[in-house]
């Protein structure tokens, strides 16, 4: 990981060696502090009559940016507003993150990321990242090394607009979610932005709204499909490989038909990582962990009701799968048969044949002969099964009913009920209905934020918010340091052990959170990835080639520390032979 900038002040570092003057110094968001250039620097580089007179400190500047972001009306404007400042100073943009993480969060990711990207195209002001679409894929290395600007890069994430944040195809506005998982991993985990790459794959869109208007920049074409689709993503994972060879290649928001399939295509061959199926069945998986230091029981003990068959549900499925086998040592046909998975058609039994999507194993599909011809939606699942776990990722709005919730309760002392969808309105039930309808037992998650529960007598229960930016950036960061040539299975549980563990929830106090809090995303990453290293070790994926990193923890920590990028400015001193 790049040096640029390091733990502290300016003043414990080295001067940065920067080729870069005048105009071109205060374009570059990488490298321009605006009006915290000092007097010296402002005669070096050729910037004095360019800026105000007066020199500022970078907490007078997050001040002035903070009082700016406060005037926007609407939180899309402030989401502008922070693109804005972004693609000006880069170590504004993050400070200010920084400071006011839980309440920009939500404006810079999931809701107002997904309004911002549904308006891409109207919205537009400059471009970030790199675009890649079919009509110039004969030209795709020399684009991707343009993009890359002889940079040894850490992190690329990519998108191909596909299933964007439970607004769908939004063709390549997708952009716009790849930039803003690689400013999470900036923020939470410390990957240097000068080291990431966001990418969109335009494969085309099917989304009317998209293909009917006029200012849609992308290419308007239907979506590719099957071998050339394929054909193309692999042009660029094989890029990846060629010129980057140490980097993380993160898949964001594909198409349901499409994620799994290419992330079992590239885990044997590259660090590649499925946050949409990995990292939420890691956190899911994190989260089941938390609950179940309340229950006191084991993993392979549960009967889980799995709601919702998409890349979602399956991905929570075989992370939970993995686990039993990992952590339990339950064998996978055993492990597997802990699991009902119920989608839009009822149970997933083998009665349903074409019906049953082709991504599910075998091994999850009940037979007719155990089922009959019973009734299989939900309900009825829920008494046959008596379930101690259920985990809804449909989006069919309040599905988990005070009948099925009741009928749950009285088979299980404590039930655990995830109702994940997003956003808040999709989601399978309210925690405050949950703890209603179970006399304040449930232990529970969701997937958007929601308020805590009042269970009387004073006590009040904290609802987990199961999401994924606490456990993607600490994996990553983890592959990264380790300079893992694979992103494995055992690292993913290893991650989701740790998050797990780092809950406030316990059997003395069941009403806790079942996940740590936002607000210490930056410790749990850094815990996460320390143990992620360990595990690349152990399992031999790891590049790292020097005897006391691999030997020792504590060097392996200092390691991390040292590696780590945080937003304060350095002393430069002009060198034509700098960066850049």
């Amino acid at each position: 990981m790049s040096s640029h900038h390091t733990h502290g002040e300016a003043s414990d570092a080295a001067k940065l060696k920067v080729s870069l003057r005048g105009e071109a110094l205060l374009r570059s968001p990488v490298f321009n502090k605006g009006s915290a250039f000092t007097e010296r620097e402002r005669e070096e580089f050729g910037l004095r009559g360019r800026l105000p007179f007066s020199v500022n400190t970078l907490d007078q500047q997050v001040e002035r940016a903070y009082d700016q972001y406060q005037s926007r009306g609407s939180d899309l404007r402030k989401n502008s507003f922070l693109q804005s400042l972004k693609a000006q100073n880069q170590v504004l943009f993050y400070n200010l993150l920084s400071r006011h993480l839980e309440e920009m969060f939500p404006v810079i990711y999931t809701p107002t990321e997904a309004e911002a990207i549904s308006g891409y195209s109207h919205l537009f002001r400059q471009p970030e990242g790199l675009y890649l679409s079919p009509p110039s894929a004969d030209k795709m290395e020399e684009d991707f090394l343009d993009a890359c600007q002889n940079r040894e890069l850490d992190l690329i994430v990519v998108s191909d607009g596909e299933q964007i944040l439970g607004i769908g195809d939004q063709g390549s506005g997708g952009i716009g979610i790849s930039s803003a998982k690689a400013v999470i991993y900036s923020l939470v985990a410390g990957i240097d932005p000068a080291r990431t790459l966001a990418v969109v794959l335009d494969v085309g869109t099917n989304n009317p709204d998209l293909r009917n208007d006029e200012l849609y920049l992308g290419w308007n074409h239907d979506r590719v499909r099957g071998e050339a689709y394929t054909a193309f993503v692999d042009k660029f994972a094989d890029l990846v490989i060629k010129h980057q060879p140490q980097c993380l290649l993160h898949f964001e928001d594909f198409g349901v038909s499409n994620a799994q399939m290419l992330l079992e295509r590239y885990k044997p061959k590259q660090a590649v990582f499925n946050d949409d199926i990995q990292g939420t069945g890691a956190v899911t998986l994190a989260t089941l962990t938390a609950a179940l230091q309340v229950t006191q029981s084991k993993l392979s003990d549960q009967r889980i009701v799995q709601f919702g068959a998409g890349s979602a549900g399956l991905g929570i499925t075989r992370q939970i799968r993995d686990a039993m086998i990992l952590v339990d040592g339950t064998d996978k046909k055993e492990a597997s048969s802990k699991f009902w998975l119920v989608d839009k058609y009822g149970l997933v039994k083998k009665g349903l044949g074409d019906k049953v999507r082709s991504e599910i194993e075998p091994e999850f599909v009940r037979q007719e002969e155990d089922w009959g011809t019973d009734e299989t939606h939900l309900l009825d699942v829920v008494k046959r099964i008596k379930p101690t776990v259920l985990i809804g990722t449909s989006t069919a709005s309040g599905a988990f009913t005070e009948d099925v919730i009741r009928e749950m309760a009285k088979h299980t002392d404590r039930p655990i009920i995830f109702p994940l969808s997003n956003p808040t309105r999709l989601a399978e039930c309210k925690p405050e209905d949950a703890q209603k309808w179970t006399n304040g037992k449930a232990l529970i998650s969701t997937g958007s934020p929601f308020p805590q529960v009042d269970l009387g007598e004073g006590k009040k229960y904290t609802v987990a918010e199961c999401n994924n930016a606490l456990v993607y950036p600490g994996i990553g960061l983890g592959a990264i340091l380790a300079r893992a040539t694979r992103v494995t299975d055992k690292m993913i549980v290893r991650a989701a052990q740790v998050l797990g563990d780092m809950a406030p929830a316990s059997a003395e106090k069941p009403e806790a959170s079942l996940l740590p809090d936002f607000a210490d995303s930056q410790k749990v990453a850094e815990a996460i990835a320390l143990e992620v290293m360990d595990q690349a070790i152990g399992e031999g994926v790891s590049d790292l080639n020097d005897d006391a990193l691999i030997q020792d923890k504590g060097a392996r920590r200092k390691y991390l520390e040292d590696k780590l990028w945080r937003p304060v400015y350095r002393e430069y001193e002009y060198d034509p032979k700098g960066h850049w």
